[in-house]
């Protein structure tokens, strides 16, 4: 029995109830939140040793994945998909880790930009032996053309939810 079988349940539960009720989609929304939660979760518990959390680590990835390490409050929000009251947050506990730091804009000292410190830069890659160790063992389950398969399936999906 997988730990599935009752959301499903209940939505069968609800197409009976409601004939119009659309199945497909609203399992796979339940699956993808499920997932959500189980890759959320599990990071966090590896996270936990480097006194980080999900949403902070991927501000440090944001970062550390831009060639020249700088990004602006609201590009960073964007990369990261969190919202701007978050990112805020989110980059004080950095900061005062000394993982990132603000730098004014080089043309508008209206501006702020991010970019990881030297010691943000060991502190990620330090972590990304076991983060990468983790995404292996998420992904253990699909060959490499089902996750290809998955990765193309999900932006699609993305592509569409976007257009809303």
């Amino acid at each position: 029995m997988s730990s599935f079988d009752p959301t499903e349940s209940r939505i069968d539960a609800t197409c009976r109830r409601w004939p119009g009720f659309p199945r497909e989609p609203a399992v796979l929304v339940r699956l993808i939140k499920g997932l959500y939660k189980s890759v959320h979760d599990h990071a966090n518990a590896v996270l936990r040793d480097f006194d980080l959390c999900h949403g902070e680590y991927n501000v440090l990835m944001m970062l550390y994945g831009t060639p020249d390490r700088l990004l602006g409050p609201s590009e960073l929000a964007e990369a990261a998909t969190e919202k701007s009251a978050n990112i805020t947050r989110l980059t004080d506990l950095l900061c005062r880790k000394a993982l990132i730091e603000r730098i004014p804009h080089a043309e508008d000292r209206r501006k702020l930009e991010l970019r990881l410190t030297m010691q943000g830069i060991a502190c990620v890659e330090s972590l990304l032996p076991r983060m990468s160790e983790l995404l292996l063992t998420e992904m253990k389950g699909l060959s490499d053309a089902e996750q290809h398969q998955l990765e193309g399936l999900l932006k699609k999906m993305l592509d569409g939810i976007d257009e809303i």
